[in-house]
């Protein structure tokens, strides 16, 4: 199936700086979103996640960022919330478990970039083939999201990479001294929630993922 990726001239970032509930809500997460965006530009993205903030808090946090976006180049995704993506004017979504099906959401917006997120070698293959543009593959590494499950380790990620043709998205634990091991194993690009926003300033923290991700693609060759 054909995804919106093979539009010429477009490239899925490398850096995803993934938010939840608590640091959306944080009153500083506009300037510490405008740092990351101007540290990241077009490699960079920011992805809305959220479980249950009010869908006009959400809305306002998505258009203020999509604004925002246009000077940076940075893409804003937003998780699961399809229509959020389409009313907030966000070019991209990120679907889980929880969301419509890669391929309905296809058929729906054929012009959205749909990212999914995979637990398996098996889900990421399928990812690839009802259409997902990238997919999000975690957690690797034992997060503090998943405190009380070990991480699937660098195998897994390379076994996901194998499984598609699609790029595969590093998550989970993934702090920029990782950020060559993922690499190495296949990977296309990161994600992180903590090592870019608990930080003490997101901006260079974010850079310091794209510089690791730079120095990793180079020694790849």
């Amino acid at each position: 199936m054909t995804s919106s990726a093979d539009t010429p001239g477009w490239l899925l970032p490398v850096v995803h700086a993934v938010t939840n509930d608590d640091k959306l809500l944080d009153p500083d997460f506009p300037t510490h979103a405008r740092d990351v965006m101007r540290a990241l530009g077009a490699r960079g993205a920011i992805h809305v996640r959220a479980r249950w903030l009010p869908d006009r808090r959400l809305l306002d946090i998505t258009q203020s960022l999509v604004a925002a976006a246009r000077e940076s180049g940075c893409l804003v995704v937003v998780n699961d919330r399809v229509d959020i993506a389409l009313a907030g004017g966000a070019e991209a979504v990120q679907l889980t478990s929880r969301s419509a099906g890669v391929s309905d959401v296809r058929e729906m917006t054929p012009a959205l970039r749909i990212g999914s997120s995979v637990h398996t070698p098996a889900e990421a293959r399928d990812a690839g083939l009802f259409g997902a543009d990238w997919c999000v593959a975690g957690h690797v590494f034992g997060s503090g999201s998943h405190a009380d499950e070990p991480g699937r380790g660098v195998g897994f990620l390379q076994d996901c990479a194998e499984a598609t043709d699609i790029p595969v998205i590093a998550i989970g634990g993934v702090t920029s001294g990782r950020v060559r091991d993922v690499i190495d194993a296949g990977a296309y690009g990161v994600a992180s929630i903590s090592g870019i926003w608990d930080a003490p300033n997101p901006g260079e923290a974010a850079g310091r993922y794209l510089s690791e991700y730079v120095a990793a693609a180079e020694r790849r060759g």
